[in-house]
């Protein structure tokens, strides 16, 4: 699915309308404090739209000061200290790595992790379909001279092959180019969520680090994979020597992003992401509203994956809809809809506290975030059989 599919069929669209009346997206524990009035009955519906639950503005305010209220300390001065040094702690372990600094955009996470992995050798091998090739405005070409070679057009994964074939085209050139970083994205949102196997992250790393290559993972979306049989964020994380992870997209930040690596190279990150103006004079905020998320987040997530697949069972058991499957999918699936189920089915569903997006040529996007778990499966299935 292309970007304007996606907006058009996603929360996106909604999630900016909503900012308008007042509310913000995120990702929330059941016990966050919530305003009585919820004219947009988003605090008590499911919605399949997003990887975050929207949440009235007001009520971020109201969660941030109960969260003070638990803390001595979680100020920072330019990104240090406090919540700041906490959370790069956190996501430090959860990705086995030796450090982590908090950069203000996944953008500049990127471009960052790549600008230092490349050093000298200035080719990267991406995605074509990588946020860091079609999102980022070639701010990887652009500040930092390092050339960007496309593959796998139209999927998720780079087969092993491609990527042998690129570095061969790169060493074997009349004028050489080597290769300093391979990039992935894993889950890759223009991919419809899906991840890149971990046998091919695994092949792909040991050719890397055979060549000298530097190994980046986009990972901006990669605890959504949580519940997935055999997945943790460490191991998956394992092969690569920087990660990054988004802190805005489902962990309830307003912004921020995390990059981890050795401890060397994350020095190297914090001295850089000062020179492109990335050292902000606070994050607290983001990172105590991500801290309090990522309490629980993998084992929530296990339970909105389970669920989501039981939705999907359930649905596909119903006269006029097809289930459409994402292969090794984390929590996007497409449901289609016969021409008779379409009229009025937001409606129906808007009844029964269920909202969706806009079906595209009768494809609706289904997007499992938490509020999934708000209403038992088998209420969510009925309320589409009506």
């Amino acid at each position: 699915m292309d970007r304007r599919d996606f907006l058009r069929s996603s929360f996106a669209a909604g999630s900016l309308a909503a900012l308008g009346a007042g509310v913000a997206p995120a990702a929330w524990a059941a016990a966050s404090p919530r305003s009585p009035q919820d004219p947009q009955h988003i605090n008590r519906s499911v919605i399949l739209m997003g990887d975050d639950v929207p949440h009235y503005g007001r009520d971020v305010l109201a969660r941030m000061d109960a969260i003070l209220q638990t803390r001595d300390k979680a100020g920072d001065f330019y990104l240090k200290r406090g919540a700041v040094d906490e959370l790069e702690q956190r996501f430090a372990q959860l990705l086995g790595k030796e450090d982590a600094a908090f950069m203000p955009t996944g953008t500049l996470a990127n471009h960052v992790a790549l600008r230092l992995l490349c050093g000298e050798k200035k080719r990267a091998l991406v995605q074509q379909e990588s946020h860091v090739y079609c999102d980022e405005s070639d701010a990887v070409t652009t500040l930092s001279a390092i050339n960007l070679v496309p593959l796998a057009p139209g999927r998720a994964a780079p087969t092993l092959e491609e990527v042998n074939a690129a570095i061969v085209v790169s060493e074997k050139a009349a004028y050489p180019l080597p290769i300093g970083a391979i990039s992935l994205e894993s889950p890759v949102r223009r991919a419809d969520g899906a991840m890149v196997p971990f046998e091919i992250v695994q092949a792909i790393a040991e050719r890397a680090r055979a060549k000298g290559i530097g190994m980046h993972l986009d990972g901006a979306r990669l605890l959504l994979n949580s519940g997935a049989d055999g997945f943790t964020a460490t191991a998956y994380a394992a092969p690569f020597d920087t990660v990054y992870v988004s802190l805005y997209k489902y962990l309830g930040a307003p912004f921020g992003a995390i990059l981890a690596g050795s401890k060397t190279v994350i020095a190297k990150a914090r001295d850089a992401r000062h020179i492109f103006g990335g050292t902000i004079f606070h994050g607290w905020q983001p990172a105590l509203l991500a801290l309090d998320t990522l309490n629980g987040f993998e084992e929530r997530f296990a339970k909105v994956r389970g669920a989501g697949g039981r939705l999907l069972d359930g649905l596909a058991k119903l006269d006029g809809y097809t289930v459409r499957r994402v292969e090794h999918g984390t929590n996007i699936h497409f449901l289609d809809i016969a021409e008779g189920r379409r009229q009025g089915l937001q409606e129906r569903l808007a009844k029964a506290d269920v909202m969706i997006g806009e079906p595209h040529e009768g494809r609706l996007m289904l997007t499992f975030n938490e509020s999934l778990l708000r209403k038992p499966v088998d209420a969510i299935v009925q309320a589409f059989a009506r």
